[in-house]
């Protein structure tokens, strides 16, 4: 009987992914995130706005959580593992371009989506996260000192910010669904394990 993806594997056929580093950046990440979309929210919802009130508290919350978004990544490079995966999640192979070009026909064949530990897809969102949470700080620093910057500025920021929010909203929410659908790559983020199976059809090329 073959192992299937929502049915954890014996211990022998499982091979080790995240380390505990790596699981902890994620999860903080995850968690500062998310206030910041759920303060956002009410912030810019009516019917959540009233439903909440004290906007003030929102709002102070919402900026120093926004503040420590990057503490989680800034202080996971102390790990070895953390830095490698890094530098994968940072490196195009000629196969990330097979992948994507599998991804955009829906083509979803193993054999036409070669990848290594990481596939072209999670390559881009991590590039595109991480971009995107550094113009919001940016952004969010101008809107909160209003005395240091001109008006032309601090419009400007409140323009790209609530715009690039909304965007981050619905790359999270895709994101979300992604992982949903794939009980395996949770268990690996969740445990740090993940079984030969999966691995071997979702990242081929990968080599533990």
């Amino acid at each position: 009987m073959s192992l299937r993806a929502e049915t954890p594997a014996p211990p022998s056929a499982r091979l080790h992914r995240f380390s505990r580093a790596e699981r902890w950046v994620h999860r903080a990440t995850a968690g500062l995130m998310g206030v910041c979309v759920l303060t956002a929210a009410c912030l810019y919802i009516p019917a959540l706005a009233v439903l909440v009130g004290r906007r003030e508290l929102v709002v102070r919350v919402h900026e120093w959580v926004g503040l420590t978004l990057p503490a989680p990544v800034l202080l996971g490079l102390a790990s070895r593992a953390f830095r490698t995966d890094l530098g994968f999640l940072n490196r195009f192979g000629p196969h990330d371009r097979v992948w994507l070009r599998a991804a955009l026909h829906r083509d979803r064949r193993p054999e036409a989506r070669p990848a290594g530990k990481f596939n072209a897809g999670q390559k881009i969102y991590a590039a595109w996260i991480a971009g995107a949470t550094l113009v919001m700080l940016g952004t969010g620093l101008l809107m909160w000192f209003t005395h240091l910057t001109p008006l032309v500025w601090r419009t400007s920021a409140t323009f790209v910010h609530d715009w690039l929010a909304l965007t981050i909203g619905i790359v999270l929410g895709g994101h979300i669904g992604m992982a949903l659908g794939d009980p395996e790559a949770r268990r690996g983020l969740r445990t740090g394990t993940v079984s030969r199976q999966w691995a071997e059809r979702e990242h081929p090329l990968w080599r533990p």
